[in-house]
């Protein structure tokens, strides 16, 4: 595990100061601790903590003291280099987060100190005690909201929201496939598909504990939930029971899990792919294109979350807070202290076994 530094990074910003003759009144941020990277490589060795200066407090501007902020494998793929969306070097980790307003700057309407706001649209940076952009990146959010929740909602649970809408004409009564329900994207599918009377054939890796997660997947309300190994046999529909033959199924795995998930599909179903997470491809036969006529497609987040589609996506945000202040939405999170930084990022890359979704808490 990596250690934690505390350094001084000054680079970064510069301090304001009026030239001679100048009278300039502005207000400057606190100074900030943050985790930051200077080149691309592994996140665990290229990350280090480090302080802040204040910056300015422009006129449009928002500052917010951090709550909490996850860590989702996007992140850690724009340290890596790998990501097709990431920030110029040297750069802030994180991308979505929750806060309080701490100050804001002189033209800014709506919103006040002791405000809890998230970052929408998702923007880099949040992985530092205070964040100041202009106030287009903060949304305001009901004071009911856990800040972990309001943290956590935009990246996996919207996109289980956006694919359960986009793709199929799904009615109550029908069904959907997916692996990786374990995932915190699995258990809002799970959830949101059952509020619409949809069914969920649910597939989780051979692992110690699987058990207890089928049990805990049963409980969000998953119709079933089987292992992969399970599911060696010459035809799984044969293990559906009352189920119907689900029309949609989404992969965020590939390899194996991804061709279970394409062995359940309905003739004409479709198969959709956010992820994949065992680093194979998907592999799919000819027959399974000639003879049931699936369609594979996949899904990316960032078209909903561009600044052109912010109050669209802000309005199916405030629907999915909604659900969860009214306790109809949940998933399991671990929150994490922000001074154990790189043990929550080990349990992030899996350094640690099976772990839930890592969220900072400031």
């Amino acid at each position: 595990m990596a250690c934690v530094r505390f350094l001084t990074f000054k680079p970064f910003h510069h301090l304001l100061r009026p030239t001679s003759g100048q009278i300039r009144a502005f207000s400057m941020s606190p100074p900030s601790t943050a985790v930051l990277y200077e080149t691309h490589g592994p996140p665990d060795t290229v990350t280090k903590v480090v302080q802040l200066p204040p910056i300015e407090i422009k006129a449009n501007d928002v500052c917010v003291k951090m709550l909490a902020a996850p860590i989702n494998p996007s992140d850690y793929n724009r340290i890596q280099g790998v990501y097709p969306v990431r920030p110029p070097l040297p750069a802030v980790g994180g991308y979505e987060g929750a806060g309080e307003v701490h100050s804001v700057g002189s033209a800014v309407e709506g919103l006040s100190p002791g405000d809890l706001v998230m970052v929408s649209p998702p923007s880099t940076g949040t992985w530092q005690t205070h964040v100041v952009k202009d106030k287009s990146f903060w949304h305001k959010v009901d004071k009911g909201t856990p800040a972990e929740y309001a943290a956590t909602v935009t990246i996996n649970p919207l996109s289980a929201l956006r694919m359960i809408e986009d793709y199929v004409n799904l009615k109550s009564g029908d069904a959907v496939v997916q692996n990786g329900a374990t995932s915190m994207v699995g258990q809002c599918v799970i959830q949101l598909a059952k509020l619409r009377g949809i069914h969920t054939i649910n597939i989780i890796r051979d692992r110690a504990g699987s058990d207890l997660a089928k049990e805990k997947l049963k409980k969000l309300g998953a119709d079933e939930v089987y292992t992969e190994s399970q599911l060696n046999v010459k035809n799984v529909k044969s293990l559906l029971g009352n189920v119907p033959e689900p029309t949609l199924g989404f992969n965020c795995v590939g390899g194996d899990a991804a061709t279970l998930v394409l062995k359940f599909l309905r003739h004409g179903g479709t198969m959709v792919t956010y992820g994949g997470m065992a680093k194979k491809p998907v592999t799919v036969s000819t027959s399974s294109f000639i003879f049931k006529e699936l369609t594979l497609t996949g899904f990316y987040l960032q078209k909903w979350i561009n600044p052109d589609k912010t109050e669209e996506c802000r309005e199916m945000l405030d629907y999915l807070l909604g659900l969860i202040r009214e306790g109809k939405l949940k998933y399991d999170m671990e929150l994490v202290p922000f001074n154990e930084f790189h043990t929550a990022l080990d349990k992030s890359l899996g350094k640690l076994g099976s772990q839930p979704k890592q969220v900072i808490k400031f």
